[in-house]
């Protein structure tokens, strides 16, 4: 395996010290190295996002930067490689660290299968040379050395493709108390339990799934009334969106994560735009990427109340304590006799970082959860 110290100071012999992108599993123990470590560091809203940050750091200094991302972030990426970066546009050099999830032949969860497939295809049909990094030092070194000169004589992109247990473990040191007490497990069981039986919960990828589901198991309730968006991070919201449009009878509650929201902000402007009145947005704040390795967000340090209410909700609030949450919850919660305020309404729950080590995943396939939830919709 290769220490992430390595790695990180391997770079900075070739003047490569600027870094951004969205964390990643594989990723983490560097990830969590670069934020102790690097005074250049941005952790980005989304991989895209990333990139124009990183070319703005290439025409600033003409130092080349680190992009770093899970492969399924390679979906955000392609607008500004092809139409920024490219060697055809403005060609410039950005290293791109690539996490390898869903690698063929290596068991992964379901939404990590297809884009494991198409990681390598993606890049070959972007133009963008790749090595797969070894996780031996010394040939890694070497890749590294090869990559960097293929950039300062091309001022092209190029790309490492990091695959599983490549790298040895690191803790991040630089963590910070939020002082919030409410867990998101407690906070997530809440609210489902004040849900009314008809109306419907479209859950964001990672933990907030995770724990819904598990929530439902021990309850023994079925998931029928659940979507758990496992992939497509950041686009919970306008799922949810897209069902509140067309099942006016029923409320539609979004599950969200301070770090998907912000990946794909503008998508409380349009849910704003339509303003579906059985709307209930709730964003679980932890100011942290906690499914892969808790590295921070902004989430904690932004109104994000503010920004719903300036972009056209019609009722934004922030709770941080169990009892908050259930003073607000018996004035939002359709059905309630208090209930008093139309939606689109954004919840925001702050909440503390951190999950159940044995918490357990979805035992359903994605095809049989959509299949549940649209027959519960369409009875």
């Amino acid at each position: 395996m290769i220490r992430p110290s390595f790695f990180y100071q391997k770079l900075a012999s070739y003047g490569i010290n600027f870094y951004t992108g969205v964390p990643d599993s594989l990723l983490k123990n560097l990830c969590a190295y670069v934020t102790d470590h690097a005074q250049n560091h941005i952790i980005a809203a989304n991989e895209g996002g990333a990139m124009g940050i990183a070319a703005g750091h290439y025409l600033a200094t003409a130092q080349i930067p680190v992009v770093y991302m899970q492969n399924s972030g390679e979906g955000n990426i392609i607008n500004p490689l092809a139409s920024l970066v490219d060697k055809e546009v403005y060609n410039i050099p950005v290293l791109l660290v690539i996490g390898w999830r869903g690698k063929p032949g290596v068991h992964d969860e379901p939404q990590h299968v297809k884009q494991g497939k198409v990681t390598t295809s993606l890049l070959e049909a972007m133009g963008i040379s790749y090595t797969i990094l070894s996780k031996e030092e010394d040939q890694a070194g070497i890749q590294i050395k090869n990559a960097v000169e293929f950039m300062q004589q091309t001022k092209e992109c190029y790309a490492l493709i990091i695959e599983k247990d490549t790298f040895d473990a690191y803790t991040l040191q630089s963590t910070m108390d939020s002082g919030l007490t409410l867990s998101r497990e407690e906070a997530i069981q809440i609210v489902a339990s004040a849900i009314n039986g008809k109306d419907v919960i479209v859950s964001t990828t990672g933990m907030i799934s995770r724990e819904l589901f598990e929530y439902r198991t021990i309850k023994g309730q079925g998931h029928e009334r659940d979507f758990l968006t496992v992939g497509s991070m950041g686009h919970a919201s306008q799922i949810a969106l897209g069902i509140a449009l067309e099942k006016q009878d029923r409320h539609v509650w979004c599950f969200d994560g301070d770090g998907a929201a912000i990946m794909h902000m503008g998508s409380m402007a349009i849910v704003a735009s339509k303003a579906p009145k059985n709307y209930i947005h709730v964003v679980f704040n932890n100011g942290a990427h906690d499914s892969v390795g808790g590295q921070p967000t902004v989430g904690l340090k932004i109104d994000l109340p503010a920004v719903a209410k300036a972009v056209g909700y019609k009722a934004a609030i922030s709770v941080a304590t169990k009892e908050e949450l259930e003073k607000e919850l018996s004035r939002l919660t359709p059905h309630s006799p208090l209930q008093t305020i139309d939606g689109p309404i954004l919840l925001e729950i702050r909440v503390k970082k951190g999950n159940r080590k044995d918490l357990g995943r979805p035992t359903t396939t994605p095809i049989q959860n959509k299949e549940a939830l649209m027959d519960f919709l369409n009875k």
